[in-house]
């Protein structure tokens, strides 16, 4: 059964109502008390700073990232291992030279003599029986399409961190303006409050509290600026730049559960087709046939040898003359292991004990792979429920908000009520923001755990950030 997972089409650019989050103009008229913007350099720079979407930056880590660079070199490098295993089965060649100078002496006699050889050739061998290289070649084989997965594994992973990474940005702007809104209440109760007190209706503790408040919130900002800078430190050693200004998601963005929206199915593609499956799965073949190679070491192996040397000889022991002599050879060899001192055996048992291990590593993958599925598929349905859940509640806020303002007008409501029903319509948007983030994350999730993640996934989300 084919497993899709989709994302529907790009929503409405902003709410269907806008949020009236602007004061009175009674209480715009109270000048609150100036003090330094932590965020202020930060909303300067995003002014002329370069937009960037989702998209845009994963691949732009493509091109960057370290350690999708060495997963790159660590597949370059195993692709080698089929035609080194595939040489121990062809012919090997050699070129031979050699040059000695020989002095002979013998005493009493007083007799000695001095003289030369050289000589050059060639030397063919041919492996004609090697049952134990035929194996290593069937596991090179295997080991070039672990190859396979591992890379595609380390694109996936690279996708996911920089996906992760991005939504961190923006859950750090987002607590920033959510601070903002808050402070900018904060100040408006606190001027009301010194006014109040100034006039007799209220005392010095009131102020106090209100200053508190306050006071409280921009230290709360300070961090959350801190937070920003250490999140978008982390996507720019992904990306390699600076993500400057990250495409915000929509204010209204479709969102669709995935297909099938069961689980069973997605367990069991998980268990069949999990990288991390295919990776152990291949593991346990090559142990499987290391188990056969130990074992063939047993057996004899038989090798056609051949060679054709020139040798030069200036003189000899016995006499001064020199000659040159051609010789020539073609033959099998055959070589039968008797006795190893108990090698054969110990590798027998080490390859058998490494299967099991393999076999139980697979297994380990599996579970993992279907506890990711179901952790994954439990945080689409999950998350789609507390989005639907918070975008609710941001209605009720807008509209508690919107009633707040209009009982302030008549004077049934004081400006803290406005400012209490501005902070939890802020507060609410921002938790709806952190939850669709956390579906979106869960749905590409979703979509590793049974190796389906592409780059059209990242597509579709991208599709759902503001233009």
């Amino acid at each position: 059964m084919a497993i899709r997972f989709r994302f529907a089409p790009q929503g409405a650019l902003a709410c269907a109502v806008a949020l009236a989050l602007t004061l009175p103009a009674a209480a715009q008229q109270q000048v609150a008390p100036k003090i330094e913007d932590p965020a202020a350099p930060l909303r300067e720079a995003a002014r002329t700073a370069q937009r960037n979407d989702l998209l845009a930056l994963y691949r732009l880590a493509l091109d960057y990232d370290s350690q999708w660079a060495a997963a790159r070199a660590q597949y370059q490098a195993t692709l080698e291992r089929e035609p080194q295993a595939r040489s121990t089965l062809l012919p090997n060649v050699n070129l031979l030279g050699r040059t000695n100078l020989y002095s002979y002496e013998v005493s009493p006699q007083s007799f000695n003599n001095s003289f030369s050889d050289y000589g050059g050739g060639l030397s063919l061998n041919v492996p004609v029986y090697r049952p134990q290289n035929w194996q290593l070649l069937e596991q090179a084989k295997i080991q070039v399409v672990q190859a396979e997965s591992v890379l595609a594994q380390a694109r996936q992973d690279l996708a996911l961190r920089v996906v992760n990474a991005y939504f961190n940005v923006l859950t750090a702007v987002d607590e920033i303006e959510a601070l903002e809104a808050q402070r900018d209440a904060a100040l408006q109760n606190l001027a009301q409050a010194k006014r109040e007190f100034e006039v007799g209706t209220k005392t010095i503790v009131d102020a106090n509290e209100a200053q508190a408040r306050h006071d409280q919130i921009v230290a709360l900002l300070q961090v959350a600026v801190g937070t920003l800078i250490i999140r978008r430190s982390e996507l720019t050693a992904i990306v390699g730049r600076d993500p400057q200004v990250p495409a915000a998601l929509d204010d209204n963005p479709k969102l669709a559960l995935p297909q099938p929206n069961e689980i069973g199915n997605w367990v069991k593609s998980a268990e069949d087709a999990n990288y991390s499956v295919q990776i152990a799965r291949a593991s346990s073949e090559i142990a499987t046939r290391e188990i056969q190679r130990a074992k063939d070491g047993y057996k004899p192996t038989v090798d056609l040898v051949a060679g054709y040397n020139i040798n030069r000889f200036n003189g000899t022991q016995t006499s001064e003359s020199s000659f040159r002599t051609n010789t020539g050879n073609v033959g099998l060899q055959l070589t039968l292991p008797l006795y190893t001192g108990g090698l054969t055996q110990s590798r027998v048992r080490e390859a058998l004990a490494l299967q099991d291990k393999s076999i139980s590593d697979l297994e380990t993958a599996r579970r993992s792979a279907a506890n990711a599925a179901r952790s994954a598929f439990t945080g689409v349905n999950y998350g789609l429920t507390t989005v639907q859940a918070l975008e609710s509640a941001e209605r009720s806020a807008r509209t508690q908000l919107e009633s707040t303002q209009v009982g302030y007008r008549v004077g049934v409501r004081i400006l803290l009520d406005v400012l209490n029903a501005t902070t939890q319509l802020v507060a609410t948007r921002r938790d709806l923001k952190r939850a669709r983030y956390v579906f979106l994350q869960s749905g590409l999730n979703l979509k590793a755990s049974v190796g389906a993640l592409t780059e059209e996934d990242l597509r579709a989300v991208n599709a759902l950030l503001t233009k």
